[in-house]
């Protein structure tokens, strides 16, 4: 991904701090979004889910450790790593940071240098942690595929096998009635088998894979087994 693709998303309430970033890092390619305090900052976050967020640490309605904490902890923008920039470099306020759930910190007034090498450095990061999303959607979509699979392949046998003792009823002369209503009885359990089957894996927030074979995943859905639930 070149920088012209990569989006970084600038929150301070000072509009001269925000032009000076905007200005350095659109000069290298990159995206710029800019939020002029917390609470529009946090909604442009979770509009937008930006590559990297730069985010003031004094700002007067929401100040950046609570903005920060907010947003590492929303499962849309946890993923998005966090530089705080600020003026406060005691241990104390570093800690606060890094406890709040930042990436890292840059010093104001800003270093060109050690801005893009903190930012490139942040980004690397990002672009790791998209990857492996990818990855893990990857695999909960073939253990889907493999746990839907064995689960229906049972009762789509038993439809087969209805299927066929339905024809051989009826290529008789005489049909019987009662071994053709048995015979439905059974369509009618594989269906609601299969029926559970899928709600069961629309049902699933958060998957749990188990081991199908040696090098293949299946999701567990029996009852018990996974009490999340899916969106």
């Amino acid at each position: 991904m070149s920088n012209k693709e990569k989006r970084i998303l600038v929150i301070d309430d000072l509009p001269e701090n925000v032009y000076m970033l905007q200005d350095r890092l659109e000069h290298e390619g990159y995206v710029v979004l800019t939020a002029y305090d917390g609470k529009s900052g946090i909604k442009k976050a979770r509009e937008e889910v930006p590559d990297l967020i730069l985010l003031d640490v004094m700002m007067p309605d929401i100040n950046g450790f609570d903005v920060c904490k907010t947003l590492v902890n929303d499962k849309q923008t946890s993923n998005i790593p966090i530089i705080l920039v600020t003026a406060k470099i005691e241990a104390e306020d570093t800690k606060e940071g890094l406890d709040a759930g930042a990436y890292d910190y840059i010093k104001k007034p800003f270093n060109k240098i050690e801005l893009l090498a903190r930012v490139k450095s942040a980004l690397k990061l990002s672009g790791a942690n998209k990857l492996l999303l990818e990855a893990e959607k990857r695999n909960t979509f073939f253990a889907t595929v493999v746990t839907a699979n064995h689960k229906i392949k049972q009762p789509l046998t038993l439809l087969s096998l209805s299927s066929a003792a339905i024809k051989r009823e009826l290529k008789k002369d005489k049909i019987s009635k009662d071994t053709m209503l048995s015979k439905t009885k059974y369509i009618d359990v594989a269906i609601k088998e299969i029926g559970d089957v899928l709600d069961q894996l629309n049902a699933i927030k958060e998957p749990i894979l188990s081991d199908y074979t040696k090098n293949i995943k299946m999701i567990k859905i029996d009852e018990g087994e996974n009490g999340k639930q899916l969106d």
